[in-house]
């Protein structure tokens, strides 16, 4: 039985994939053991479930390493089907895929050029297109938190944190007030609040790569 094999993550703390797979297991009230990572000097137990890719996340199921953080997501959904992250109808599920993958692909990196002041532009029309897949509704599942929301739930964190240390107010309210209203619900949820990394510790690591990306970009 799924219950009865014990359940690991391998992670780094300020990573947001990780966190989406530690979200996913709360959400669905699954018991599981923690492993924080020296991304710097990657265990042998990381680099032996991982050979691939050699990266976190990691989900062990008992001995069978789950690795890619959507993919991870889908593995929790299928076997564990407490708390369904995913509709049971065949166009929901792919809409969810749809705007999952389309975060991945586009507000990921118009985040980073943001935070790397390499173009705003880009972050502020991914994220009105991103408002699209909201369309009205209070989470992009409907009226209860789905799979497209854990999935980009860490969003609103690390643009506030990139907003903060660039001193931007590029996105608020008045010029998204979808993904405004959509992040404040989502963050504000107990479960999801409970699993938040300390902000003043992202605050600090996020200011401490953005202080070498500018070192060494200077001549």
């Amino acid at each position: 039985m799924a219950e009865e094999e014990a359940v690991r993550v391998l992670g780094f703390l300020p990573s947001p994939f990780a966190l989406r797979v530690e979200w996913a297991l709360n959400f669905k009230g699954i018991n599981y053991e923690y492993k924080d990572e020296d991304i710097h000097n990657k265990s042998p137990e990381l680099l032996k479930y991982n050979p691939v890719h050699k990266k976190i996340p990691i989900l062990l199921h008992g001995s069978k390493p789950v690795v890619e953080s959507l993919v991870i997501m889908e593995y929790i959904e299928e076997t564990w089907p407490q708390s369904p992250i995913l509709s049971k109808d065949p166009y929901e599920r792919a809409m969810s895929r749809f705007w999952a993958k389309y975060g991945e692909d586009k507000c990921i990196p118009a985040l980073f050029g943001f935070f790397t002041k390499q173009g705003e532009e880009e972050l502020v029309e991914s994220l009105k297109t991103l408002e699209k897949g909201l369309n009205g509704k209070k989470f992009f599942a409907g009226e209860t938190i789905g799979f497209t929301d854990i999935a980009l739930g860490w969003i609103p964190v690390w643009l506030k944190i990139s907003q903060e240390i660039l001193g931007e107010n590029l996105i608020n309210e008045q010029t998204h007030p979808l993904f405004y209203a959509w992040s404040r619900d989502f963050l504000d949820h107990p479960v999801i609040k409970e699993k938040l990394p300390p902000y003043d510790m992202l605050l600090a690591q996020c200011q401490a790569v953005h202080d070498r990306l500018l070192a060494s970009s200077k001549p």
